[in-house]
């Protein structure tokens, strides 16, 4: 009997880049970080589970400095669904992205992917209304990354057929409180099972939002705020 898959997050790898940049000014605790993750990752993924990485993966600025990052990720087990973070200014055409995915990396932007009876959907996401960084300008960008998520959504209903649909998105999709969003009436609206999300780091993360909320169950995976370890989905 074949072991069904299983769903693993972690996010914001903030790989080097080509550039050597290291994350330890940050913190000792980053030291070796990703050494850290691919112990983690190796002792418990296997090559027919998935993990997600949502944004923030690598310091690249242009593609070609990011190819390394993307390899090292690739080379560890399993099949990896990415999103763009508000760091991965390598990230620009779509299409030139995914020309340069080695093989196991699904890039979403826009649409939706489906990886062993399981339909993956979502988009970056932005400063929300009511935070400190809101203003005219996020505003637009926000509004944006509303209908991003929509044509994701809407992209993932298509494949869906009764299957379970999980969505990354970068930025904090709901408040430390769980209080109702744009973003969360979306989700609530297309019967999203699952929400991974990252970008929070250091203090920030006891107060991120981990729990259910309106029958969707959201999971902060930024690895500094996970000692460095990938979390394992529930089986539905």
């Amino acid at each position: 009997m074949t072991e069904s898959s299983r769903i693993f997050a972690i996010s914001d790898l903030h790989l080097p880049g080509g550039e050597d940049k290291s994350m330890d000014l940050f913190g000792s605790h980053w030291e070796g970080h990703f050494l850290k993750i691919s112990h983690d990752w190796k002792k418990r993924v296997r090559s027919h589970d998935v993990v997600l990485i949502p944004g923030d993966i690598s310091w690249a600025m242009r593609l070609e400095d990011a190819v390394n990052d993307l390899q090292a990720i690739a080379a560890l087990p399993g099949s990896k669904i990415i999103i763009k973070g508000n760091h991965d200014f390598w990230w620009s055409s779509i299409s030139r992205v995914r020309a340069c995915l080695p093989e196991g990396i699904f890039a979403l932007q826009n649409d939706a992917v489906l990886v062993n009876d399981t339909v993956f959907c979502g988009t970056r996401g932005w400063n929300a209304p009511g935070s400190s960084e809101y203003g005219p300008e996020a505003e637009k960008i926000y509004q944006r990354e509303l209908i991003r998520l929509e044509l994701s959504l809407s992209s993932a209903q298509k494949l869906r057929d009764g299957r379970r649909l999980v969505a990354l998105c970068h930025f904090p999709p709901v408040s430390s409180k769980g209080e109702d969003s744009a973003v969360t009436a979306l989700l609530e609206d297309h019967q999203v099972d699952d929400v991974v999300y990252g970008h929070l780091h250091g203090m920030s993360c006891s107060s991120a939002f981990t729990g259910v909320k309106n029958g969707v169950r959201y999971w902060f995976t930024s690895c500094d705020c996970t000692d460095f370890s990938l979390v394992q989905l529930p089986d539905q």
